[in-house]
């Protein structure tokens, strides 16, 4: 553009670009390159502006690699630590532990224990350890559990309270406090010497149930004076206010065990409660030895196997 005097007035002339010598190719090369610089910038915003589905916009997300679960469903060794009802107590023959057909670590092909349909028939009998003993309190657990840590299972089935209710009195039932302590103990003497292993805790049965089921039966009323579970079982026909208010108390003092039993195994990232399904299931005649009408039948004892398989495989725990 030239500037001319015109009468005093400064008149501007267009000229065509292409009319300057030597301006034309300069100019052409910094339009060239503002429109490059824009068409990158505007690119940039665009890239800076997508959502990758991450919610950060731009970054590509590095995959985290999936975690390792915790339970196993298929363990290959099982130690039982617990009472008579993982002994097979009076399912075999009369005032006698049973251990082959323990729900737990049993090798007999009608019952089918928990390690039976975990291992198979050869390993149930060079992979699984019996702890358990007749008369068991929870007091002896952290005993039971310190021999089954020397075994190195990958699983440990807990089976163990009845006994802790059943009493000569309500009055000698063991404390909720003292049993909270014990099985507490017991878990972390099995972490002493088994950090891996896990735990399978099944709930204490319910012993009201039982007496409901057996109290029908003249021969099970008749052996129940010998002194089985007293505070329950006693005095089995007496439908008084007193003797209910006893089988109250005990059936509140179950229903707190397994409480504890349930808290404290929470706290255990191995460790998986029943979720109250032994305790909520309805033992019958059938399930009952005939013997004492207290302890687990043969019959009994696969009812409690199937429980706890479909328990130990399940994907979850159970609610």
């Amino acid at each position: 553009m030239r500037e001319t005097l015109t009468r005093g007035t400064v008149m501007r002339e267009t000229v065509p670009v292409e009319a300057v010598p030597g301006r034309n190719r300069g100019r052409r090369s910094r339009a060239g390159a503002a429109a490059l610089t824009a068409v990158v910038l505007a690119v940039t915003g665009v890239l800076a502006g997508c959502d990758d589905g991450t919610g950060t916009a731009g970054r590509r997300a590095t995959p985290s690699p999936s975690p390792t679960p915790v339970w196993d469903p298929s363990p290959s060794s099982v130690a039982a630590v617990g009472d008579s009802i993982t002994r097979g107590f009076d399912a075999c023959v009369v005032l006698a532990d049973c251990p082959q057909v323990s729900w737990a670590t049993g090798t007999d092909s009608e019952v089918r224990s928990l390690a039976y349909r975990l291992l198979g028939a050869p390993a149930t009998k060079t992979r699984t350890w019996n702890h358990a003993a007749t008369g068991a309190k929870m007091a002896d657990l952290p005993a039971q559990m310190a021999r089954a840590a020397r075994n190195r299972p990958e699983l440990v089935t807990v089976m163990v309270g009845a006994n802790d209710a059943c009493q000569d009195t309500a009055r000698r039932m063991t404390a909720v406090e003292d049993f909270r302590a014990s099985f507490e103990t017991a878990m972390r003497t099995l972490r002493a010497g088994a950090p891996k292993a896990q735990v399978y805790v099944s709930s204490v049965p319910d012993l009201k149930r039982l007496w409901s089921t057996g109290r029908g039966n003249p021969l099970g009323r008749q052996i129940w004076k010998l002194g089985i579970c007293a505070t329950m079982l006693g005095d089995a026909q007496d439908m008084s206010e007193r003797a209910r208010k006893r089988r109250d108390m005990v059936y509140d003092r179950v229903v707190a065990y397994n409480g504890v039993l349930r808290e404290v195994c929470a706290k255990d990232r191995r460790c998986r409660y029943d979720g109250d399904a032994v305790f909520d299931y309805r033992f019958t005649g059938e399930q009952l030895s005939h013997w004492d009408w207290f302890h687990p039948s043969k019959n009994g004892q696969s009812r409690l196997a199937e429980i706890a398989y479909r328990n130990v495989t399940a994907d979850r725990p159970p609610g």
